[in-house]
């Protein structure tokens, strides 16, 4: 045995000598070729590449020549000198767990035990093998290829170039060799079952050039593309040491050989180009550009090819300016991070198999930079404060509620400046509209509009419906158009048609009056309801006129009065306006990085006792959870079963809630298990083996309600067959900028779509009986300087018409049982401790009946503020101890309030959890 291990370490120290000696062989080489004129440079680069591969083919003939048992010792070999060559890089990921360490550390100080349960997911019981789970995990899967079949947005389509008539491709790009799947960070998935490209493309019947297939894969080895899939932990870190990088290496390994094969193959050229998402860090402008890598690649490959298609693999609105430029460049396809079957879904679009139908979901501009809302988008930083600060300056003017307004008599500037408008998205077959019937009144909209397939293949047809509100000069802004609703057809067989109903409240299109009424108002005048394509290709127009103003002072439902509640939020700033826009366009030339004394005494100000009635706390009343089944939340036996809990109880429930929460044996309170996240179960420090899905912005690309809420259903299905009662999803928030680091895990710019889209999830999920967290309340738009702290001044109507409205739609169409309030400070109050958010506007106001969790504990979020405020439990995965500690402290100083705080956070946990699967049936 001794001599075993003596030749092993033998042949290794063999292997490590080779490969030092190669190394340097190949830096003397590469000096030599430096030192040459560049043609001479080039030449000997095309010679070297052509030795190379000549030793390749030479090393696959030796293999064949061998027999089994040598030829596997020799692949063994082989693959211990890559190995090896390769360490350095190997490095790179211990370096990114020292990184992680270190950065748990300094944030959350040595508290052990919280990390160590972390790590190991010490309260993850998710049981993922069983017969059950499998079956749901693989249902999980179809819903999952149905969405990106949908999701996936034909961008152009010039000469009809798609779907292929030649069913053979030349794949270019780095990228394609690992596809972006989804995002990082808590929006990620499980793709230890994706599908990758090239294999996406044999199943739909798809040749690719395998010759030059192998070229990128000794490429992509070079540049280290091809490594395992990473936690969230580990993806959040790459991304904020800037190494999620998605360029290209520089392409002197495309010689005019390399070409000439290729072209001789076929004609067809297919470029992925990506970009990264990741939570806890944003995209920069220059990232979503083109970079001059990529921009060689494109040029060298549209130069030398007839039929060039794009494949658009990114969750940020790319600058896409470039496929103008060039005549090849017939087709685009965006397929957004489409999960781990998109390639398949992808294949079959290229094949023809499937017929595209989905629609983007952001505007598409030739430099991003021309939206306001990017002017103050980044990191801003109080001198005179420990927070940093973010002016949305913009107002409402987000999205192509800017492009279409600025643009509105300016046709001309609109083309040079949107390449794809909101709402675009193209077909193989093509559609005819006619509206048979169209009711316009004060109280309702109503459109019949019929579809009709006119072209030679079967297709889906997205049809939406958008309004445009008399505008007076000086008065409450408003956008030129919204999206009102929308209707996506069944499957029609050429010359199949179907009726489609849309309808919505005349009240939908009221703008919300922060100046004057303090209420939602109807201006008198003429309201323009637009049957359309996107929001900038009408197909028809109808006008209803309003004699006199309309003002809604209260919510319908809950008859609770409208009134301005965040003018704290306000700040000091001019926000823009139609009226002028150049005098009030966004700026951060004059900014101010001094915080005003109002916001210093916010923050410096001493909390005063509560001197509230004491609750009745350890009685002994003989009551168990389950004889609550069935009461309302203000049933009077409530009160009863609460007296019966300890103070201690109280606490550590509240502040141990990460993933969980915590059972109470005595009381007949089961544990449950709370999980992420938007695109399928997972967990961020360790895999989980779980359905995944395409991430929202896809899953809103398809505007098929009802196959959002097919995906809900699937994961509480799924949950159901793991033991795991919450999902944290769905992400909501709005893409306020292009840069926004988790636009992949949102749905759009727009809040209509994310409401609808967000509320048909949850119908979905909760149908099956668990509790789904609408996510992250609210104004949550960025990444730089989330996690410490960062102040959003907004005026009223921007937050109420944009950044709350999806919410509050999701709310009133499928009553959430969960949400989770986000990192911001809105105003000078964090969102979990925001009485005016959490209690006044989502139960008072819109009737919200679950509970709130905080998103993941940072420094400044902390319990004793959060229970006061409304915010239930506290998502604390490293210092739960410490939110112990504080809430026992505050409870010395402020015992009544601490007290009713707890027992009310407790009472919203417990009877949400009456509503689970673990009570009904």
């Amino acid at each position: 045995m001794w001599d075993y291990f003596k030749k092993k370490q033998a042949n290794k120290s063999e292997l490590v000598r080779k490969v030092k000696e190669d190394k340097a062989k190949l830096r003397e080489r590469k000096q030599e070729i430096k030192a040459l004129p560049e043609t001479a440079r080039k030449a000997a680069i095309d010679h070297d590449k052509q030795l190379q591969h000549e030793k390749k083919q030479q090393r696959k003939m030796e293999l064949k020549a061998l027999n089994r048992k040598d030829r596997r010792a020799m692949k063994k070999e082989a693959k211990r000198y890559k190995k090896i060559k390769n360490r350095p890089r190997r490095f790179t990921g211990w370096s990114i767990v020292a990184v992680i360490v270190v950065l748990l550390f300094v944030q959350f100080g040595p508290i052990a035990s919280g990390l160590i349960d972390a790590l190991t997911g010490k309260h993850i019981t998710a049981v993922t093998d069983s017969p059950e789970g499998i079956a749901a995990r693989e249902y999980g899967g179809k819903i999952a290829e149905e969405i990106a079949n949908e999701g996936i947005v034909l961008l152009k389509n010039e000469d009809k170039q798609l779907p292929l008539n030649d069913k053979k491709v030349n794949v270019f790009g780095l990228a394609a060799l690992e596809l972006r799947y989804g995002g990082g960070g808590s929006g990620a998935g499980d793709t230890s079952r994706a599908v990758n490209l090239f294999k996406g493309l044999e199943n739909a019947g798809i040749a690719y050039n395998t010759e030059l297939h192998d070229l990128y894969q000794e490429v992509g080895a070079e540049a280290g593309v091809g490594a395992k899939a990473s936690t969230g932990i580990v993806q959040v870190v790459k991304g904020m040491l800037g190494m999620n990088s998605s360029d290209e290496p520089k392409i002197d390994y495309l010689t005019d050989e390399a070409i000439k094969q290729a072209k001789a193959y076929s004609e067809n050229a297919l470029i992925v180009i990506a970009s990264e998402s990741t939570e806890a860090s944003d995209a920069t402008d220059e990232q979503l550009k083109l970079t001059e890598n990529k921009r060689a690649l494109i040029e060298k490959v549209a130069n030398s090819f007839k039929n060039v298609t794009i494949v658009v693999n990114a969750g940020n609105a790319l600058e896409l300016g470039f496929v103008e430029e060039y005549e090849s460049i017939k087709s685009v396809l965006w397929i957004g991070t489409s999960g781990p079957y998109g390639a398949n879904a992808l294949g079959n679009i290229l094949a023809g198999n499937v017929n595209p139908s989905g629609r983007i979901t952001d505007t598409y501009v030739y430099d991003n930079s021309s939206s306001p809302a990017s002017v103050n988008f980044g990191d801003y930083k109080y001198d005179n404060l420990k927070y940093s600060f973010l002016n949305y300056q913009e107002g409402i003017y987000v999205g192509y509620r800017f492009y279409e307004t600025y643009f509105l008599n300016d046709e001309a500037g609109y083309k040079d400046t949107v390449l794809y408008p909101y709402g675009h998205g193209l077909s193989y077959t093509d559609f005819k509209w006619k509206v048979l019937n169209q009711t316009l009144s004060e109280e309702k909209i109503e459109l019949k509009v019929e579809v009709k397939n006119v072209g030679d293949r079967a297709g889906k047809d997205v049809v939406q419906v958008y309004y445009s509100t008399p505008y007076i000069a000086g008065g409450t802004e408003k956008s030129a158009i919204e999206l009102a609703t929308y209707a996506k057809t069944s499957l029609l067989e050429a010359g199949q048609s179907e009726v489609l109903t849309l309808s919505f409240a005349a009240e939908e299109m009221a703008s919300y009056d922060m100046n004057v009424e303090e209420a939602y108002v109807l201006d008198p005048g003429t309201y323009s309801i637009k049957v359309a394509r996107n929001v900038h290709d009408i197909a028809a127009s109808y006008d209803l006129e309003l004699a006199q103003k309309k003002v809604f002072k209260e919510d319908k439902d809950t008859k609770t009065a409208y009134e301005n509640r965040f003018d704290l939020a306000k700040g000091e700033i001019t926000y823009l306006s139609r009226n002028d826009w150049k005098k009030t366009y966004p700026s951060d030339e004059n900014i101010s990085h001094e915080a005003p004394e109002y916001v210093l005494d916010a923050f410096s100000k001493k909390k005063e006792a509560s001197n509230m009635e004491m609750p009745t706390i350890g009685a002994d009343n003989g009551l168990k959870l389950e004889d609550l089944k069935g009461l309302a939340f203000d049933d009077p036996k409530w009160a009863t079963f609460l007296d019966q809990l300890t103070m201690d109880e109280m606490i550590d429930y509240v502040a141990n809630g990460a993933y969980r929460t915590m059972a109470i044996d005595r009381l007949g309170v089961p544990k449950t298990l709370l999980m992420d996240g938007p695109a399928g179960f997972s967990y961020f420090f360790k895999p989980i083996e779980a359905a995944s899905y395409p991430s929202e912005i896809v899953i809103a690309a398809t505007w098929n309600n009802d196959l959002a809420y097919r995906m809900g259903e699937a994961v509480g299905k799924e949950a159901r067959a793991y033991g795991i009662q919450g999902w944290y999803a769905p992400g909501m928030n709005i893409h306020r900028t292009a840069q926004g680091g988790r636009n992949f895990e949102y749905f759009s710019e727009d809040p209509v779509l994310s409401g609808k889209m967000a509320a048909s999830m949850i119908n979905g999920a909760e149908d099956q009986g668990i509790i789904a967290f609408m996510k992250h309340f609210a104004l949550n738009d960025q990444e730089t300087n989330a996690r410490s702290g960062n102040l959003i001044w907004a005026n009223e109507q921007a937050i109420r018409e944009l950044y709350l409205k999806p919410f509050e739609i999701t709310v009133k169409e499928s009553s959430p049982l969960g949400a989770m309030s986000s990192f911001s400070i809105i105003g000078t109050k964090w969102a979990g401790a925001n009485s005016v958010l959490l209690n006044d506007i989502l139960r008072k106001e819109w009737g919200f009946e679950g509970f709130v969790s905080s998103d993941a504990v940072f420094g400044f979020m902390k319990a004793p503020d959060a229970v006061v405020a409304g915010n239930d439990l506290m998502l604390d995965i490293m210092t739960p101890s410490k939110n112990v500690k504080l809430l026992k402290e505050a409870y010395k100083k402020d015992p009544s309030g601490i007290a009713n705080g707890v027992r009310t956070s407790v009472h919203h946990v417990l009877y949400t959890i009456l509503q689970t699967y673990l009570f009904k049936s």
